[in-house]
């Protein structure tokens, strides 16, 4: 019994992430059935062999579809902790108050610049990347995820150009072409978007019960929560 209500408890503290996990896992298996259909169709058109599943989900093909999109993602998640920090949106649920400091303004006691022992120095190191690890771990997701879009994105230009008789190229190659910038963009314009629609409804819209909403009797002009 004890252990049911332990369960009970997890899932109800962590339903927000569970169902988004989730979603996530639902997404991706569909992402990778119905590109695996279309893959195979069109190596049928080359007159390539068809792939199995299982080959099709460590191929260029998947990595580039899986990873041009996790980059732009936390990109934008990155970006937008970041510029929170020093920019403000009057009325937006997301802006700090346009006066005054708020509760995660905050500094560190420990200076690498004025430390004067090396345990100083390693206390303020050890302090900026604990009170910096959020924006530190998004732009780090960022690059992985951009270096595994240029690897995928190469084996995929080379497959293609394979098919065609052309000579394959390299990453550092591939990440200088315009498709792969094309790919990038196309993903970056579209998240900072919705990110941006995001701040400026909350100015005007409401959602009751969202804590992304203000409450709704609250007046355009209230910053933040």
């Amino acid at each position: 019994m004890a252990k049911t209500r332990g369960l009970h408890t997890l899932i109800k503290e962590n339903s927000l992430s569970l169902v988004l996990i989730g979603l996530f896992f639902v997404f991706l298996i569909g992402l990778g059935v119905t590109g695996f259909v279309q893959n195979n169709d069109l190596l049928e058109e080359h007159g390539q062999p068809a792939v199995s599943f299982a080959q099709y989900l460590v191929s260029g093909d998947f990595i580039e579809a899986v990873f041009e999109n996790w980059e732009s993602e936390f990109l934008q998640m990155g970006a937008l902790v970041v510029l929170t920090i020093f920019l403000r949106q009057k009325g937006s649920a997301d802006s700090k108050k346009l006066r005054g400091e708020s509760e995660v303004d905050t500094s560190s006691r420990y200076s690498i610049l004025h430390a004067a022992t090396w345990k100083l120095r390693g206390r303020a190191v050890k302090s900026f990347f604990a009170s910096n690890s959020l924006s530190l771990v998004l732009f780090g997701l960022f690059l992985v995820s951009f270096v595994l879009h240029a690897v995928g994105g190469t084996a995929a230009h080379n497959n293609e150009a394979m098919w065609h008789g052309e000579e394959a190229v390299s990453v550092l190659t591939y990440v200088t072409t315009a498709q792969f910038w094309y790919e990038s963009f196309q993903n970056w314009q579209s998240e900072f978007l919705a990110v941006g629609a995001l701040l400026v409804l909350s100015v005007f819209l409401r959602q009751r019960g969202s804590p992304e909403s203000k409450p709704v009797g609250a007046p355009n002009s209230k910053t933040g929560e």
